[in-house]
């Protein structure tokens, strides 16, 4: 067997969110940050000719509790290695403030070039504390055109809409952006795709959008190529839309992480030899409906499949790379393992599985006043992994909130959050780790609370 590093690379995946600790040095950023939201002017976009900049700035503190600092002794190893498994013991639980600044402007540049013919370009990138949310990759950097009469044709980086729309406006409408959007078994961010969109089309009294997009991930793999297919639709009919998508991915990075980029099965091409495919995918449908002016209700519900991904070292322990020397063996991106049994030369078998997760969510608003409740359940999946990596636990998140818009641009909130696991231990197989979306760790706590305080600006 193989030799267990402490850490291996590639780390766990970047962009999972745990918010920073509050800390004396960070409180003056953070208030600042706030005073200058609220002080900002009215909210639109800034139109230089051809070209226009909008986008949003956020802040926000949020007390956890129960939480353990520092709990896992392989700090910010991937939960499906088994040796990010094991926690201190005899570590105290209490209360901890974490805080989150997220910023992101749009560069759009569009023009009409005659016979309905439209072309443009937008360029946006998010950063989260001050840093790219994932290093080297853009949100946006694409370039497309259009017609009126035939639909839209855009090529470059873009978000999928198994993320965006789940992220907004469904999960952020009632504070479970993360929670929904985030998890399961879709990918986020694209690098290298098209899409195809159609126009509105007439059917049955409302108005149905069909699109398409391919993606082929990072550059480089030969034998194991990326491959990325999402099909789309919206239909809106007075107070009802209803979106539905289907992703379809292989030799992509195994993941639960629905935010995540699609690149390759590791970030080193150089791995291709020594990898078998793997592939994974959601089927989704979302609906909203304004039942009045002031309540809204909806829901969501999501299919995820993995094909598992076997755990192999791709690179041996105390190896010069171009990069440097790799001390401890280097391990690929896998899923869903069964650890106890190798199957030689430190390879472990990962099995398929199967989940299936939910949303639902209630909006009433009043003049500025919005409340509202959410609530996602993350499923137990079905598998034939005989050891336990999480298929076997389940997780319930609410929340109840209260914004305030002030009509500028400015947006202030509370949000009270619950989860509740079904046991104690691994988290969910569609969690990408153990304490996502919550901070609360399910190897410590079944249950936990968060109350977040902040503000978002739009212009």
């Amino acid at each position: 067997m193989a030799r267990i590093p402490h850490h291996s690379l590639p780390r766990a995946l970047p962009g999972v969110k745990h918010m920073k600790p509050l800390s004396p040095s960070r409180m003056p950023h953070l208030i600042a940050a706030a005073v200058g939201l609220l002080l900002a002017g009215s909210a639109q976009a800034i139109d230089f000719g051809p070209f226009s900049l909008t986008g949003f700035a956020k802040a926000e503190a949020t007390p956890v509790w129960p939480y353990c600092d520092n709990c896992q002794v392989a700090t910010g190893e991937d939960k499906q290695r088994f040796w990010a498994d094991q926690i201190r013991q005899n570590q105290s639980y209490g209360s901890h403030v974490a805080t989150l600044t997220l910023f992101q402007p749009y560069l759009g540049v569009k023009a009409e070039v005659g016979g309905g013919v439209k072309v443009g370009a937008l360029l946006s990138q998010r950063y989260r504390d001050g840093k790219e949310d994932f290093k080297g990759f853009y949100y946006d950097r694409n370039a497309y055109v259009s017609h009126d009469d035939y639909g839209s044709l855009r090529v470059g980086a873009m978000t999928t809409r198994g993320w965006s729309v789940a992220d907004y406006p469904y999960g952020s409408a009632v504070g479970v952006a993360d929670a929904w959007g985030s998890s399961g078994a879709g990918y986020g961010i694209l690098t290298r795709a098209l899409r195809l969109s159609s126009r509105p089309l007439d059917v049955a009294e409302g108005d149905l959008v069909l699109e398409a997009t391919y993606d082929i991930g990072k550059a480089g793999w030969k034998k194991n190529k990326p491959q990325f297919l999402e099909l789309y639709a919206q239909y809106h009919k007075g107070d009802l839309v209803v979106d539905a998508m289907w992703q379809w991915a292989k030799n992509g990075t195994p993941s639960a992480f629905g935010h995540g980029v699609f690149t390759g099965l590791t970030p080193f091409p150089a791995d291709d030899a020594k990898l078998g495919s793997s592939s994974q995918g959601i089927a989704m449908v979302m609906g909203r409906y304004q039942v009045d002016g002031n309540v809204e209700i909806s829901g969501g519900l999501r299919a995820n499949r993995w094909s598992g991904a076997y755990a192999v070292v791709t690179t041996p322990p105390n190896t010069h790379t171009g990069t440097g020397l790799v001390e401890d063996a280097r391990w690929n991106n896998m899923f869903n393992v069964d650890w106890s049994r190798d199957l030689g030369g430190g390879v472990f078998k990962g099995y398929p599985a199967t989940s299936v997760d939910l949303m639902l969510g209630l909006r009433y608003r009043s003049g500025p006043w919005t409340a509202s409740t959410g609530m996602v359940h993350l499923g137990a999946a079905s598998t034939a992994n005989p050891s336990d990596r999480g298929q076997s636990n389940s997780a319930t998140i609410n929340t109840l909130g209260l914004n305030y818009n002030f009509r500028n641009g400015f947006e202030a909130y509370a949000t009270l959050g619950m989860v509740q696991y079904a046991r104690q231990g691994l988290a969910p197989l569609s969690m990408p780790s153990n304490s996502a979306f919550s901070n609360v760790d399910s190897r410590v706590k079944t249950r936990g609370n968060w109350l977040t305080l902040g503000g978002v600006y739009v212009f």
